[in-house]
């Protein structure tokens, strides 16, 4: 009877952990960051070898300052929380966590996260903090609630990751990593325009003002279609990771728009908004996969 109630203890703990530090979020930033040191040492035919220290820190660093500012977000939205389905099983709307516990964890693995990325380089670790500082204050606690632009705000934190592995192996940053910023920048706002037509409802419910719920579908439509087409030239500038990853980035950009295309007008909002959802999540890991993969000789060997 103990061993059953300590198991549903840690699950229990395991469960809120997971809601709390958003764990999804954690691995797919910590990826592009990977990719970002990666594709560093690529472009400077420099071996992974000679950067393990860096790049554990980094990693270690990178996911706890996006840890630390997924709590902190958590502990301010704890009023609108409850109203959302996505959200309303995170400990502070359960209690099953206290806020100023919760607050302090938020604080602390931002500190560390910090400190950590300091050890690779000071560029690393400002770019962490300004991504910190792009989530919580920009998105969370000023855009959010007010403007529709909130995803495009937010969408800040998310493009930072690939700088951030970048700078923690070469602080000079080429237009190679602004590239990836880029396309990290823009890929968001078509990704979570999708999530925000699925949960249109709930954030009409939590008044929160996103682009469908204020504007409504059809230029929300407009919106993604746009955003995707802007991401049409950007491999262009990935010249020097050879043309192998210039045609894997535009085959899924041409994917991802005669997918939106083509279910634009014929098939329903909730499904064409579910499959252009799925696919970015696909588009993000095929991405940034392949450009380890293809480049994988030169930093390897």
């Amino acid at each position: 009877m103990l061993s059953s109630t300590a198991d549903k203890d840690k699950n229990s703990l395991a469960k809120d952990l997971k809601y709390l530090l958003k764990t999804g979020i954690i691995q797919s930033n910590v990826m592009t960051a990977f990719a970002g040191f990666w594709i560093a040492l690529y472009e400077n035919q420099w071996q992974l070898g000679n950067y393990w220290p860096s790049l554990l820190f980094m990693l270690a660093g990178t996911a706890l300052v996006i840890a630390g500012g997924c709590v902190i977000n958590n502990y301010y939205d704890r009023d609108i929380d409850p109203i959302m389905t996505r959200t309303k099983l995170r400990p502070t709307v359960t209690g099953s966590i206290s806020l100023p516990v919760i607050l302090w964890m938020g604080i602390i693995l931002t500190i560390v996260g910090v400190g950590l990325l300091l050890l690779t380089s000071l560029q690393a670790a400002l770019l962490g903090l300004f991504g910190w500082f792009a989530y919580v204050v920009l998105y969370t606690m000023w855009s959010k609630r007010r403007y529709t632009l909130n995803t495009a705000i937010g969408s800040l934190s998310g493009a930072v990751p690939p700088l951030i592995g970048w700078a923690a192996v070469d602080p000079n940053l080429s237009l190679t990593a602004f590239a990836l910023f880029a396309i990290m920048f823009i890929w968001q706002t078509p990704h979570f325009l999708a999530l925000a037509i699925k949960k249109t409802d709930e954030y009409k419910a939590a008044n929160i003002p996103m682009l469908p719920v204020v504007r409504g579908f059809d230029v929300t439509k407009r919106q993604i279609v746009f955003y995707i087409i802007c991401l049409l030239p950007l491999p262009l500038f990935l010249l020097k990771l050879g043309w192998a990853v210039i045609i894997l980035a535009t085959i899924l950009n041409i994917g991802w728009l005669v997918m939106a295309i083509k279910g634009y007008k014929k098939q329903d909002i909730y499904k064409w908004s579910n499959k252009l959802f799925l696919y970015s999540l696909f588009y993000l890991m095929i991405l940034f996969i392949g450009m380890i993969l293809i480049t994988l000789p030169s930093v390897i060997f």
